[in-house]
């Protein structure tokens, strides 16, 4: 009886089911290319904001405390942003005629709040609490970079998931006291491998595995 199908299709066969595993590893290589990607994550992407407020001139020129803004950032689960009023305490005496600030100045005659452009947005998924991360000794410049150095504020990391899960799984390596929360010298290594762990134990962390839990983070 005749072959139905010639020899060479043997080969074909053998390097069609090579291309399939080729392409497929290549898909998902993109993948994870793209969904990392600033395109998707927002990372590095500054947004244009209804007054350009510098961080670098605030922060890291006059040197004011991140509290002072995001007054609500040790007690509630939302660091807050300023009303009106905290930028007039400032502005009502300094640049009061600069017509830079009259969005400012006419949000308070006014009595609206400025919308500023949400920079840092998880989805509604995720729950997320300042306070807690604040209480057990993670900074700010751990999630949000060094501020300080911003004239317009990016999103310093992804916020995806792997990114929480990495520093959840590991949370002593990012501790410091909790008197240098808002400190953007801080550096992780200013500390020894054996403080970091005192810490850890003095703040009460919790295991690895709740922490890691999905219902830490998903409710």
């Amino acid at each position: 009886m005749a072959q139905f199908f010639n020899r060479s299709a043997n080969n074909i066969a053998r390097i069609s089911m090579v291309m399939v595993v080729v392409l497929a590893v290549a898909a998902f290589y993109v993948y994870t290319q793209v969904a990392r990607s600033s395109y998707l994550t927002g990372r590095y992407l500054e947004k244009q904001q209804p007054v350009q407020f510098s961080h670098k001139h605030h922060v890291g020129d006059d040197g004011i405390d991140c509290r002072y803004c995001h007054a609500t950032v040790e007690t509630t689960a939302s660091a807050g942003l300023p009303p009106t009023q905290t930028c007039m305490n400032c502005h009502s005496q300094i640049w009061n005629d600069s017509p830079y600030l009259e969005p400012v100045r006419a949000s308070f005659r006014e009595n609206k709040p400025i919308q500023w452009e949400r920079v840092h947005d998880l989805p509604e998924f995720v729950y997320f609490n300042h306070s807690i991360h604040v209480a057990k000794g993670i900074g700010c410049s751990s999630c949000h970079g060094q501020i300080d150095n911003m004239p317009a504020v990016f999103q310093e990391n992804t916020l995806q998931m792997e990114w929480c899960i990495a520093c959840h799984r590991a949370p002593e390596q990012h501790i410091r006291p909790k008197s240098e929360v808002t400190s953007m010298q801080w550096q992780d290594d200013d500390l020894s491998k054996e403080e970091r762990e005192k810490l850890a134990v003095d703040y009460k962390l919790r295991s690895k595995e709740m922490l890691t839990s999905c219902s830490t983070c998903h409710r």
